[in-house]
This record gives structure tokens, C-alpha cells and sequence, in this order.
């Protein structure tokens, strides 16, 4: 459904929510070993995150990746959005470029209704609902 790209954004967010308090940054070696992602490709990740103001970038020996206050309180409609772009919340299940009521492909309805669904979880879903489960131990980041 996402891109994998999406995929390491998010969970480098939810990773850095986990993060406790006076620790709240980590290096992208670090980030990318939580999460199960290649080094350079979390890298050019979260750099794109940063340039979006999600994500904070210190440089030097105590540097690292930690979420800004714009990113703690963005929901995760946000995250996929600066990733893979809104497609998924608009764009049509065959890949018609006009889709509509008034010109609907033979899923659009099905189809919205989930992507509505989608929609609305994405939107009032936080990084801390995320990490909340994660930190609970009843989710995952990785395997």
C-alpha cells in the first residue's frame, strides 16, 4: 500500500517517539538497524523529513535525527504525504486519471470507502499512539 520509502519514514518517526526523555535523538546507523533499513537510503529519508520540518538534524559528535515540534504533532497522513504524495487518499484504485462520482471506475465506491477510511485513521493517528504500543510491548517495528 506504501512505498517502502513511506514505510522507513514512518517507522524511523514511531523509533524516534520511542526514544526516552534526555535521549530523545539517535544517528541514522542507529535508526536504520531499529527499523530493518539500508543505511544510505534511511539517510536520504530522513533528510527529506528534515527539509518538511518533521525532523530536527543536529551535526557533530553528539548530532543526530530527533523529531521537531511541527513533527510530534503532525499526523501520519502527514508523514505519507511528503513521501509518497497524496495519491493514496485521492487517487483512483485503477489508476483512471479522472475518477469520480460523476465518472466513477468499476471499484470507485468500494474503493472510496476504504480510502476514506484510510484517510480519517491516518489523520487522527500520532506518532505517540504509534510508539505507545511499541513502548506497551503489543507492536512492532520490526521482526
Amino acid at each position: 500500500m506504501f512505498s517502502k520509502a513511506c514505510k522507513y519514514a514512518i517507522n524511523s518517526m514511531v523509533f524516534l517517539a520511542t526514544l526516552p526523555e534526555g535521549k530523545e535523538r539517535a544517528g541514522v546507523k542507529e535508526i536504520a538497524f531499529a527499523v530493518n533499513s539500508p543505511e544510505a537510503f534511511t539517510g536520504k529519508i530522513l533528510q527529506m523529513l528534515v527539509r518538511e520540518n518533521l525532523l530536527l538534524s543536529v551535526k557533530g559528535p553528539n548530532g543526530g535525527f530527533l523529531i521537531s515540534e511541527e513533527g510530534r504533532k503532525a499526523p501520519l497522513y502527514k508523514i505519507v504525504q511528503v513521501v509518497d504524495g497524496d495519491s493514496i487518499f485521492t487517487g483512483c484504485a485503477l489508476g483512471l486519471q479522472e475518477c469520480s462520482e460523476k465518472h466513477p471506475c468499476a471499484v470507485h465506491y468500494k474503493f472510496k470507502a476504504i480510502r476514506d477510511h484510510l484517510t480519517g485513521m491516518m489523520m487522527t493517528t500520532s506518532l505517540q499512539d504509534m510508539a505507545s504500543g511499541i513502548q506497551a510491548g503489543v507492536s512492532f517495528l520490526k521482526t
